[in-house]
């Protein structure tokens, strides 16, 4: 019995591995084409970019409406019930909702595309905006696969779609941007720059839609050559099916609850792109300048004459928020393995195995996010110049990110904890808590992002009090449904206590080696691979003697079984 839990512990852990090294590799590949393109052509073309992708998301979670993970968990529920041909007809009746979700979402972006543009000011977005209106449809498609997939507890065929659309979407996008950037005006006469603009990120963009179609190709081919898990003896012996009409009202009310949750947040992004920038403008337009002064020099003078103040802080907002959503991913991948896993333990009523899944997902998101989110505010500096060079902007970013870093700690780990309470069946909390939760980040964000001193950083202020809210309350939901009290000081307090540490000794040994460094690229990279290296070292170690680590966790490493044997021995694990 107790191997068997271990296994099922480690089905996360190992499940929770592979799509977080795939997604990790993808956010790294997608993280190179956005600040590739930043470097070509600064704050203005990655704030182009960026207002692209605020209307794509909230669309594009609209057109899914939640059915990935309704799909995901209704998998895993008939497949740990034997219920094989149940399985075989969620998919057969969500595919379809795809197909006319997507349609509909596309044609809505190119529609909305045409106010929006006006909303924010920019009508050098449209363009990007429309290129990109494909990719909503591919991506519904693929999502329908990937849910699929997942819950049968294979994270490979998404993981590897993830990693084929990423690297399209560099070297198409890059490639067609930088050409356009470069020899533009050779090849189609364009002579203005600001146009050259424009249609060099519409050019990147196209390797988006691009690397959307070939991810879905690759899964639906897949499908067609590999099929699922389910041998023609297991389908055989298994009960009959719910009927198509019975198994799309069961995914209806699974996936509305779950998907109006999602575009809340998703519609979040949009506000704060539109809010943000209006704020920016509306200060621009009456104190001008207390705006201008927090920057001095900082803003060159012809986006001030331009009137792309707004757009070039909101393009080095963006700058910060590539490198935070770096982390953001890791803890998507948890979410998404933590469902499955979670939701068994909870169907076969097994209080045992559910405390151990819902303690394992808590304790390995915050093991990550917390040094991750201090890390970020306590290196800004170094991490932004080695990422972006000293190209024009990064001064402001290195701000931003110092206050975003503690943002990102409550925001990466919300994904896991609402999947958790999605499968012990309150799907509908986190559309609750997502809906109050956007109410505290507009306000926020309207009152601070007004305010001179603030300005841009109100995003991640607004940002940091919204999701502390929705940690906080879902946390509390799920020991209130359960009837489970999680270990909070092994989750929370003991990665805490040696995240300060560890953070702290890294960013001495930074201040130490860097001055014995060249004043160079690769100075820098040396210093911070050495500040890299110290805070890991220190982190297990304190990880170790806190006692914060499970026998479970070691061995998903290489040689897993010696190490917890010996650190067993010395009572170091649990």
């Amino acid at each position: 019995m107790k191997k068997i839990k271990a296994n099922k512990n480690q089905s996360f852990i190992m499940g929770a591995a592979i799509l977080t090294m795939c997604l990790l590799l993808v956010k790294i590949i997608g993280m190179l084409y956005k600040v590739s393109l930043s470097r070509l052509y600064g704050p203005v073309g990655a704030a182009l970019l960026s207002n692209a992708y605020e209307l794509y998301i909230p669309l594009f979670t609209l057109a899914t409406a939640g059915f990935p993970i309704a799909v995901s968990r209704m998998v895993s529920e008939s497949m740990s019930k034997g219920r094989y041909k149940d399985v075989r007809r969620i998919k057969k009746v969500a595919i379809p909702f795809f197909v006319v979700a997507g349609v509909i979402a596309c044609l809505l972006m190119i529609l909305f595309s045409f106010f929006y543009i006006r909303i924010i000011k920019s009508p050098d977005s449209f363009v990007s905006m429309i290129v990109l209106a494909p990719a909503i449809f591919f991506g519904c498609l693929v999502s329908a696969y990937r849910g699929y997939y997942e819950g049968m507890r294979n994270m490979v065929p998404t993981s590897v779609s993830e990693v084929v659309e990423a690297l399209v979407k560099l070297l198409v996008g890059y490639s067609f941007a930088y050409i356009m950037m470069n020899y533009g005006g050779k090849l189609f006469g364009i002579t203005d720059e600001r146009t050259l603009l424009k249609f060099s990120v519409a050019s990147a963009i196209f390797g988006i839609t691009l690397g959307s179609f070939c991810s879905f190709l690759y899964i639906w081919l897949r499908y067609k050559i590999e099929g699922d898990a389910i041998t023609p003896e297991m389908y055989k012996s298994a009960p009959k099916p719910r009927s198509k009409n019975e198994t799309f009202r069961i995914l209806l009310k699974t996936a509305i609850p779950i998907g109006l949750g999602a575009l809340i947040m998703s519609v979040a992004g949009t506000v704060d792109s539109m809010l943000i920038q209006r704020r920016l403008i509306g200060m621009m337009e009456k104190v001008p300048e207390k705006l201008l002064m927090q920057y001095p020099g900082l803003i060159p003078d012809e986006k001030v004459s331009d009137g792309l103040v707004h757009s070039y802080l909101w393009g080095c907002y963006s700058y910060a928020l590539t490198i935070m959503n770096l982390v953001v991913t890791v803890t998507q991948a948890f979410g998404t393995t933590a469902l499955p896993n979670v939701t068994e333990a909870y169907t076969k009523g097994n209080k045992e195995n559910l405390k151990r899944s819902i303690e394992t997902v808590m304790r390995v998101t915050f093991v990550f996010t917390i040094p991750a989110g201090l890390g970020l505010t306590a290196l800004a500096d170094p991490i932004m110049h080695l990422i972006y060079g000293h190209t024009d902007g990064v001064d402001i970013s290195v701000e931003v990110l110092k206050l975003m870093g503690i943002a990102v700690i409550v925001f990466a780990a919300a994904t896991p904890m609402c999947s958790m309470l999605q499968a012990v069946g309150r799907v509908d909390m986190p559309l609750k808590l997502y809906a109050v939760g956007m109410l505290i980040k507009v306000v926020s964000n309207y009152i601070f992002c007004g305010i001179p001193k603030i300005n841009v950083q109100g995003g991640s202020l607004g940002t940091l009090l919204c999701y502390t809210f929705v940690i906080i309350v879902s946390i509390y939901v799920l020991i209130k449904e359960t009837g489970i009290f999680p270990d909070l000081r092994v989750a929370v307090l003991k990665p805490l206590a040696a995240s300060v540490i560890c953070i702290l000794a890294s960013w001495l040994s930074y201040k130490l080696v860097s001055p014995l460094m060249p004043e160079r690229t690769v100075g820098l990279l040396i210093s911070m691979i050495v500040a890299i290296a110290v805070a890991c070292i220190i982190y297990f170690v304190f990880l170790l003697l806190f006692r914060a680590i499970t026998r479970d966790d070691i061995l998903m490493l290489p040689k897993g079984e010696k190490i917890a044997d010996l650190l067993g021995k010395y009572k170091l694990i649990r």
